[in-house]
């Protein structure tokens, strides 16, 4: 143990480090000694600890801008640094690798990284974005190097100029995990027709239905309010057609909340199914037809990968990640962002072409298994430690 490379990885909280990093400390653990550092609640905290097998520690960072308490997590970074000696700290999430990077440059870790997932300031303006501009330069020179989890995150890092070109590095084809594509498919029942019939008779699907599926948090910028327009739209445009829409996830109540109009139709069309957020979503992907995921903004979206490695026909927006993942025309359907008029066209299109559907539902698996089978990011990633571990030896 002793004479492995210490890595340090850092997130905001641990439900990221749960199911962002699903896995990959594990395997990181047999190659370096793994210390992994986020916030605390029982449930996530305990989980990464039992099943990735290393050592946490716990500092407290808020997602919200906090100076007092940001000042306080820096410190505990910094001593935390220091006293561990890591070779590497590579760190997740906007404020962990605020923090986490500033604390690692005071500390003089030779080795600084960090992963860009998402960058919520694309839907920002005024004071605030000049604030989280401000930030993610701070966060960009402190690293020795950024990963961006996506080509097209990468190119909007360009577009602002927070850092170099050189400093910037998309590993494999995109995402900071990759996907189980033994876990996501659709063998993981085995009495499939069975399985189906029952969960949809719960849900009051019946058989003969086209579900639409959405997964992911309820609000404006998942693009929900197009989604539920447009069905509601195929519902008045096909009266004698079956459909239902399922939502999956929570519904957000404050940042980016739904208006009274767009949860009046979800409330009032038994046709529109919102069941709420769950840990395991294979259930709802599988007894779904179609998978639409119509965001502002992402980093790399897992959900799309989950969707598309269940041989679900996805459309998706044309924004970074998403459009990498689906090729239109090729294997699904790529949508401009906040068009209902594209949007419904699209659903439309899958809802009366079985053959397009059964193509797109062939593809989109077979270039996710080749793409984006986790263990392909993971040893992406080795690698990289390793080059800058031989890099740092030979100064």
């Amino acid at each position: 143990m002793k004479n492995k490379p210490k890595l340090i990885r850092v997130t905001t909280v641990p439900i990221s480090m749960n199911i962002l990093l699903k896995g990959q400390l594990s395997f990181m653990n047999e190659f370096f000694n793994v210390i992994g550092v986020t916030g605390y609640d029982e449930k996530h905290y305990n989980e990464v600890k039992e099943r990735e097998g290393i050592s946490l520690h716990r500092v407290e960072m808020k997602r919200t801008i906090s100076l007092l308490h940001d000042l306080k997590a820096l410190w505990k970074l910094y001593i935390l640094f220091r006293r561990e000696k890591p070779q590497i700290v590579h760190t997740h999430t906007p404020k962990a690798g605020l923090l986490g990077m500033l604390a690692s440059k005071m500390a003089k870790v030779p080795i600084r990284l960090h992963t860009v997932a998402g960058m919520p300031l694309t839907e920002v303006k005024g004071l605030k974005r000049i604030i989280l501009n401000t930030t993610e330069r701070i966060t960009y020179f402190s690293a020795h190097k950024i990963y961006p989890n996506s080509v097209g995150l990468k190119d909007i890092i360009l577009e602002n100029k927070f850092c170099r070109r050189e400093k910037l590095e998309v590993l494999a084809n995109g995402s900071s995990n990759g996907i189980d594509t033994e876990y996501f498919t659709r063998n993981f029942v085995k009495d499939q027709d069975l399985f189906k019939s029952n969960l949809r008779k719960e849900l009051g699907i019946r058989n003969e239905d086209n579900v639409f599926c959405f997964v992911g948090r309820l609000c404006i910028e998942k693009g929900i309010a197009e989604l539920v327009n447009s069905f509601l739209k195929l519902l008045n445009t096909y009266p004698d057609k079956k459909m239902k829409l399922l939502l999956v996830g929570p519904l957000e109540k404050q940042n980016g909340a739904l208006s009274g109009a767009t949860m009046d139709i979800i409330n009032n069309t038994k046709e529109i199914l919102a069941v709420g957020r769950h840990d395991d979503i294979r259930p709802y992907l599988f007894i779904s037809d179609i998978f639409v995921f119509p965001s502002y903004r992402e980093g790399f979206p897992n959900v799309v990968l989950q969707a598309g490695a269940m041989g679900l026909p996805c459309i998706v927006s044309d924004i970074n990640g998403c459009n990498e993942i689906i090729e239109d025309g090729k294997n699904g359907i790529v949508v401009t962002p906040k068009d209902e008029e594209n949007l419904f066209n699209s659903m439309k299109l899958l809802l009366n072409n079985d053959g397009t559907k059964k193509k797109f539902s062939k593809d989109i698996r077979k270039d996710i298994v080749e793409k984006y089978q986790r263990e392909i990011v993971w040893h992406a990633l080795r690698n990289t430690y390793n080059k800058r571990l031989r890099t740092t030896e030979q100064k």
